[in-house]
């Protein structure tokens, strides 16, 4: 179990080093959605490249970053019942989901993704769209998505079996105490982003914190 629970926090620091890289895509498909915008109405040209750059990045978030959203602990819940038992009944449950249903539903979309992207990057798939992108990049996502997402579900499951074993703390305890906005502005400070990027983002921050406290008044 020694040797599983090093395992497990080198998947933890995989899906860390993955989820923070792919949340920049998110500024990026912000700037070329932007950029797209002032070029189409400044000088009414426009590309579809732009269009599915777009795409191709928010998909990249979406599939990549699912094994550190697991990893987070930030999928979505459905805790009516489950809310109702003891953590450590909660923590079988989580066990049982996890070998009955996250592992073959992972095991099944990377079969059914896998020859999907190999017949695009054999035969040279092309967007139809005129100005279009190349596709297998973009179907290669679906694999790759779901190898790290079933990756980090065996991650999961270890350390739920190490905590009722009594070796480890609550796996279920979220590491995130920093709302999605406050993360991003410092990771921008901390590369030395344009200044008026972070302004944006902060302000962005600054009124969710405004919202809520009307609301509480």
């Amino acid at each position: 179990m020694t040797a599983l629970l090093k395992l497990s926090q080198l998947i933890d620091g995989l899906s860390e080093r993955v989820g923070r890289s792919i949340y920049w895509l998110i500024l990026a498909a912000v700037l070329v959605s932007a950029i797209n915008a002032i070029v189409r109405k400044a000088f009414d040209m426009s590309s579809n490249a732009f269009l599915e750059m777009q795409w191709y990045m928010f998909s990249a978030v979406f599939l990549l970053g699912s094994g550190y959203t697991l990893m987070r602990q930030e999928h979505i819940r459905i805790d009516i019942i489950y809310g109702r038992f003891s953590r450590r009944t909660q923590i079988w449950i989580d066990i049982f989901g996890t070998v009955v249903f996250l592992m073959p539903m992972c095991l099944m979309f990377i079969y059914l993704s896998w020859p999907f992207f190999i017949h695009s990057i054999q035969g040279g798939e092309v967007s139809a769209n005129a100005g279009g992108l190349i596709l297998w990049p973009v179907k290669a996502l679906m694999p790759l998505g779901f190898v790290l997402l079933m990756v980090q579900g065996c991650s999961e499951l270890i350390k739920r079996v190490a905590f009722q074993m009594g070796l480890t703390s609550d796996p279920g305890e979220k590491k995130q105490d920093k709302s999605a906005e406050e993360e991003l502005a410092e990771a921008i400070k901390a590369h030395l982003v344009a200044p008026e990027v972070v302004d944006v983002v902060a302000s962005h921050d600054n009124m969710h914190a405004d919202s809520r406290g009307g609301n509480a008044k």
